[in-house]
């Protein structure tokens, strides 16, 4: 006789990147242990009925517990990041150690990882971010790292005293897919923004909605393909982060036509706000500021295409948390600050899935099965968390969340949970909510109530991506042909 159920999920549509079908879920020790008609008795029950249950959603690209630019500090640690993450139907959250110059990488690791411990609610990931890719952080720390779970970085391709040469780039995509890391990049000419931003401001062009100008979109559209052009030459795959604008896409398209590996994400202010939320009145604009900036009001429309014709596989919040009042947030060097003085970011962990259900599912841009594979099921396999996580399958971790999909919600900040004061997206209405999140078999969000306890969040030392496996796989293939993944 098999042991008693922790946990029924009963009467809902089950959803998965692949199918939906109406079932019942059993969950026991802190996974799916039965998907039937009808599942046995368990110790606790919920009542699905009406509602589309969903593997719970990862957000693969976050900042939080991390330095941030312009004065200002990361307003979320651990706990208030992922307290927001879970009441927004988030139950993976993949965030940033940043190297500290002179510091060893492993330093830097551990310390990163200790401002988790005790804290994190929900499930984490740790991307790594190489500021200074010497020979022994090469050779040796990235290796090492890599074989403890640490299977993705990141290079800046601009910010002073970030970004990386193009030699840099090269090595370090060579060492992560010999190794068995997805290298992503932020992709901007550092060059061309820092040539902008000085003539802007010696010109007296120094409001917020200058920032946009000082990032048009054909920088990074250069360093798009520029990086497409360093992964073809290391024969490794690329991942391109928080892509903003049409003429990047268009890089990325190229690539994918000529049988690349390269991928890429975007995020809601892409698709949720346009360049024009930067010209507010007085210093509101400064809350639309982030790298790169919001387009023109056509481009997301493009972007919109991008996601469901595959040849972006990801959205990611990109939440990067500055307060906009106070002395340690968008303000902190005060109200009349140029634009390249002003905290770039702006909060998104718990919106990330309203915003897209409801102008994605329930608008009927994309399905259900679309949803679910863009912003859970292609993360995990991006970033090498399948099969535990970003699915709905027997042995798979029990991460639900709970969607009533005609629930109509008006965003406003006093209804999230970030610590952050204010939302891009205030008075905007959703519909579609998500009413319960399940982490691991536990009910974490309960309609309102938080029921987590921080530091209940497990460090997830995650497996080889699939890109780099599939890319691996295709060594023995000519060149040009497609690639074999689907991430969408």
């Amino acid at each position: 006789m098999s042991e008693p159920l922790d946990l029924a999920v009963r009467g809902g549509t089950v959803v998965t990147a692949s199918d939906s079908v109406r079932c019942d879920i059993g969950l026991r020790g802190g996974r799916v242990a039965i998907l039937a008609e009808d599942v046995p008795d368990a110790a606790e029950v919920i009542d699905a009925s009406g509602l589309l249950v969903m593997p719970g959603g990862i957000d693969a690209h976050c900042h939080f517990s991390q330095p941030s630019y312009g004065g200002a500090v990361c307003a979320d640690d651990f706990e208030s990041a992922t307290r927001s993450a879970l009441c927004g139907g988030t139950t993976t959250t993949l965030s940033f150690a940043t190297q500290v110059a002179g510091e060893p990488l492993r330093d830097t690791v551990a310390a990163y990882l200790a401002s988790a411990d005790g804290k994190a609610m929900v499930d984490y990931g740790v991307h790594l971010i190489l500021v200074n890719a010497t020979p022994q952080v090469l050779g040796q720390d990235l290796p090492a790292l890599i074989k403890r779970g640490f299977t993705s970085l990141k290079l800046f391709m601009m910010y002073d005293g970030y970004h990386a040469e193009d030699k840099q780039i090269i090595e370090t995509l060579d060492v992560a897919n010999q190794e068995g890391a997805l290298v992503m990049v932020h992709a901007e000419n550092h060059a061309c923004i820092d040539w902008l931003s000085h003539k802007l401001v010696a010109e007296g062009k120094t409001r917020p909605h200058h920032h946009a100008q000082s990032r048009p979109m054909a920088v990074e559209r250069e360093a798009t393909h520029r990086a497409i052009a360093l992964a073809e030459v290391a024969d490794a795959p690329l991942f391109v982060v928080h892509v903003s604008g049409r003429e990047a896409i268009e890089q990325i398209a190229w690539a994918q036509s000529h049988g690349l590996p390269v991928y890429g994400e975007t995020c809601p202010q892409y698709l949720f706000l346009t360049a024009e939320d930067m010209d507010r009145p007085g210093f509101e604009g400064a809350k639309f500021m982030c790298s790169p900036p919001p387009r023109d009001s056509a481009n997301p429309e493009v972007l919109w295409r991008a996601l469901t014709n595959g040849t972006l596989q990801i959205l990611s919040s990109d939440h990067s948390p500055s307060r906009f009042d106070g002395p340690d947030g968008k303000k902190a060097n005060g109200e009349d600050a140029p634009f390249t003085r002003i905290a770039n970011g702006i909060p998104g962990v718990e919106t990330r899935l309203p915003l897209m259900f409801s102008e994605g599912v329930s608008t009927g841009r994309i399905t259900a099965s679309e949803f679910v594979a863009l912003t859970s099921t292609n993360p995990a396999r991006m970033y090498g968390l399948a099969p535990a996580k970003g699915t709905i399958a027997v042995g798979s971790d029990a991460d639900l969340t709970l969607w009533d999909p005609q629930r109509k919600t008006t965003l406003f900040n006093a209804l999230l949970h970030h610590n952050v004061d204010f939302t891009p997206y205030e008075g905007r209405e959703v519909t579609g909510w998500p009413v319960k999140t399940i982490a691991r078999g536990e009910l974490v969000w309960n309609d309102g109530v938080i029921l987590a306890r921080p530091g209940r969040g497990r460090f997830l030392a995650r497996g080889t991506p699939e890109p780099v496996l599939q890319h691996q796989r295709r060594k023995g293939l000519k060149p040009g042909c497609p690639p074999t993944i689907t991430m969408n």
